[in-house]
């Protein structure tokens, strides 16, 4: 069961299956799992071809959530290891439950509003997943995690070209470059108020924080135009690097 959750992170989420490689080995499966429970949630609206399909789908979920914490895990392999990562670190339900409701948005094809709603899409997905991550290693980072969660999370969602992602109001005022330009230097911002609070975390939390050493090397990316894709080996040596710096 281990072996088949970590193939699912390494071929659905190669940064944070990379960052595992940064934490404790008691922590690791643990990681793993939780990244796991993410690609499901996630890779949902990739999977169904009728929104109402995927609320079903996302209605199982939440149900196996009950479950786990009434002691009933389904017999599904990433709901068993994410029962195991919720025992292990006692995670709470409620971020969990919020990062399944928060990507109801994935199911349509409705506008992000505002940066206001990205942000508060985003800190119930990526930044809920590095704050769950930073309690697997015995720590609580809620305010650093919220910050360079929204900061990698813009770079995800830029990167995926779902227009759908770029706040309306952003559009409607600059344009869709415009608002690209505008969603990187947002970023960028987060970022740095992320970087700046560094000091206050203890370093065994920085394996859940490593993904967003790679949000500068993707903002160039999406600025440069062409390719979005970045190497496997340019993202090792960038995660390495912030690693034994003991930054992101």
């Amino acid at each position: 069961m281990t072996d088949s959750i970590e193939q699912l992170v390494t071929r659905g989420d190669k940064d944070r299956y990379l960052s595992c490689l940064f934490a404790p080995e008691k922590a690791r499966p643990h990681l793993l799992a939780l990244y796991a429970f993410n690609i499901e949630i996630a890779r949902i609206s990739q999977t169904v071809s009728d929104p109402q399909l995927g609320l079903v789908r996302q209605q199982w979920w939440l149900d196996s959530l009950d479950g786990i914490y009434a002691g009933t895990t389904p017999e599904h392999p990433v709901a068993v290891a994410l029962a195991h990562c919720i025992d292990f670190a006692d995670l709470p339900k409620l971020p969990l439950v919020n990062l399944i409701m928060a990507r109801e948005f994935d199911l349509y094809s409705d506008a992000m509003p505002t940066l206001n709603d990205l942000e508060g899409y985003l800190g119930e997905t990526s930044s809920a997943l590095m704050q769950l991550a930073a309690l697997v290693l015995g720590h609580s980072a809620a305010e650093i995690a919220g910050l360079a969660g929204v900061a990698y999370g813009i770079a995800g969602v830029l990167r995926s070209c779902r227009s759908s992602y770029l706040p309306a109001a952003m559009l409607h005022n600059s344009g869709e470059a415009g608002a690209v330009k505008l969603l990187c230097d947002h970023a960028r911002k987060r970022l740095g108020e992320a970087r700046a609070l560094i000091g206050q975390v203890p370093p065994e939390v920085l394996p859940a924080l490593l993904p967003a050493s790679l949000t500068e090397l993707y903002l160039a990316r999406i600025e440069r135009g062409g390719s979005l894709d970045v190497s496997q080996f340019r993202r090792q040596l960038c995660l390495w690097w912030a690693a034994r710096h003991n930054r992101f």
